[in-house]
């Protein structure tokens, strides 16, 4: 519950800021997109504030099956997370699509696609679980802080705007709205996401290997 609700909010937060971001914004995308970032690094501070303690706040499958990999959770669990997921980003959706008055789901016609963009989601992706793993290992309390403050960074520096999230992606090809990205242009990016979480699970592992060797007292499985 607490991945459903977290995500469906977050959702709520991507999808309702851009739509008030350009609808006030008066055409200036440069300013839509600030307000849509820096909503969304607001809310997921607070939201993995909120629901860290109940589900560890991953409202992302990346992050829940790169947890499954290094054993710090089961299958049975990483599969109700993953459901709790796609169908919170889908709630969040329609919250957002409800309170601005629009149709309750309707496909993007927004075109995010090719191998720049994909490229932009293999780094967002990475660098969200780099920065996830280690702050988390050394620094638990400030991950909320890190998440929130990497995704506002990301949304500038990547040219996909960091999306970094498959169920993310799967809830933004279902509204045609300033955060939107078509349905045929999903498999890209999720397929781009992964490989960036898997790069940045390697790179942990060796990392772990490489402190392990350096000081043999410390027990790294």
């Amino acid at each position: 519950m607490a991945e459903f609700i977290g995500t469906a909010m977050l959702l709520a937060t991507v999808v309702g800021s851009g739509i008030m971001g350009e609808r006030l914004s008066g055409g200036n995308v440069a300013v839509a997109l600030l307000a849509n970032t820096l909503a969304t690094g607001a809310a997921l501070i607070a939201l993995i504030a909120t629901f860290g303690p109940a589900s560890g706040a991953h409202f992302n499958p990346l992050v829940t099956f790169t947890e499954l990999a290094l054993g710090r959770c089961n299958g049975r669990k990483a599969w109700l997370y993953l459901a709790a997921q796609i169908l919170g980003g889908i709630a969040g959706v329609l919250a957002a699509h409800y309170m601005f008055e629009l149709p309750w789901l309707t496909p993007s016609a927004h075109i995010r696609t090719g191998t720049h963009q994909w490229w932009s989601e293999v780094v967002a992706s990475f660098g969200l679980l780099t920065v996830i793993l280690n702050v988390a290992k050394t620094r638990p309390d400030f991950v909320p802080v890190a998440v929130g403050a990497y995704i506002t960074a990301a949304y500038w520096f990547t040219a996909s705007t960091s999306f970094a999230n498959p169920a993310v992606t799967i809830a933004r090809s279902l509204t045609d709205t300033f955060s939107g990205i078509r349905p045929i242009d999903a498999p890209g990016f999720i397929a781009s996401q992964v490989l960036g979480a898997f790069l940045a699970f390697l790179l942990f592992r060796w990392s772990e290997k490489a402190e392990q060797a350096a000081d043999p007292s410390k027990n790294i499985e």
